[in-house]
């Protein structure tokens, strides 16, 4: 091997050195090493699963024995099932509680905190009250839905006790046993769960947009809320958008809170699709056609991802556009 030297204007070509060390080829993708850890264990735990699950939805099976093939039979029932469709519908609602509530008031209490807490008070006093409504965030939502059960009891409950020393006794109820009310509390106990996510983000968002925009528009003579509304919601849209795509995954697929609550009564009044599989697979061992409902749950949240983050993506290149 040759190796070219400069000297004095002209290249002299010589002998590379034996002795001397090669030097290591670079990798091409230099991050494969770092990320095939974390490919493996999607593979092992997300990927193979939900490819076994799909197989198990084509057949009719109890869980033990041999597995028998129905081909499509098992989807086939699924789109006459009402209580699919009704479970369905609850998590439709479900979505208004974790994603569209908290997502609109978290806007308001992360600008309240981080416009009027912040200069009045001082940005400890801010940090504590978001660190208060982003607790239940960090509770174990075993731990929570137990509390709230105590709290909504029909009898010593917390919330009846309340309205009868307040003297609305009439307003007392059986917050989670009468069908037609019960998936109210519950979402309103999502509502409380969710809120902290959204205003921790909107924080965030809200320490990268840049002071003079909301000086000049104050100069202008723009209150509150049209510096809220026109300056600041156009700055955070991106994390809007984040905040709205993660919390209506998370209702989709909302489980712990109706299993510790009311467990998808009373009579499938609370029942959403998640729960409606855990009971056909391990209740009723349908197994193949438990199977079937996940599968079908699986694949709306997985079109619902990329479709919100295409959306966001057109979004961004537009505005890049529209910025050039």
């Amino acid at each position: 091997m040759t190796v070219t030297v400069e000297r004095g204007g002209r290249a002299v070509r010589g002998k590379r050195d034996p002795h001397r060390p090669r030097r290591p080829r670079r990798s091409r993708d230099p991050y494969a090493l770092f990320l095939m850890p974390g490919a493996l264990a999607f593979l092992a735990v997300v990927v193979v699963p939900f490819l076994m699950n799909t197989g198990v939805s084509f057949t009719e099976w109890q869980g033990v024995g041999t597995p028998r093939w129905t081909g499509l039979a098992n989807y086939r029932e699924l789109l006459d099932d009402s209580e699919f469709w009704a479970s369905f519908r609850h998590s439709l609602l479900m979505v208004v509680a974790m994603a569209v509530v908290p997502t609109a008031v978290g806007l308001v209490l992360a600008a309240a905190l981080f416009d009027f807490v912040g200069r009045h008070f001082g940005t400890r006093t801010a940090s504590v009250l978001r660190a208060c409504f982003y607790l239940p965030q960090v509770l174990p939502i075993a731990v929570a839905g137990i509390v709230w059960s105590w709290i909504l009891a029909p009898e010593n409950g917390a919330l009846n006790e309340l309205l009868s020393v307040l003297h609305l006794g009439s307003w007392q109820r059986d917050w989670l046993g009468d069908p037609d009310l019960a998936l109210y509390p519950v979402m309103g106990v999502m509502v409380w769960v969710q809120l902290g996510f959204p205003l921790v983000v909107f924080m965030a968002g809200l320490q990268r947009v840049d002071p003079q925009l909301h000086e000049a528009a104050e100069l202008d003579g723009a209150g509150w809320w049209r510096r809220f509304r026109h300056v600041t919601l156009p700055q955070i849209r991106p994390e809007i958008h984040v905040v709205l795509l993660w919390c209506t995954i998370a209702a989709l697929k909302v489980f712990g809170a109706v299993y510790v609550l009311t467990k998808g009564g009373p009579g499938g009044a609370t029942e959403v699709p998640s729960y409606f599989s855990f009971t056909t697979f391990f209740e009723k061992t349908q197994v193949g056609y438990g199977a079937a409902v996940s599968t079908v749950l699986t694949v709306i949240i997985l079109a619902l991802a990329v479709a919100g983050l295409r959306w966001q993506t057109r979004v961004e290149d537009a505005e890049e556009g529209v910025a050039r």
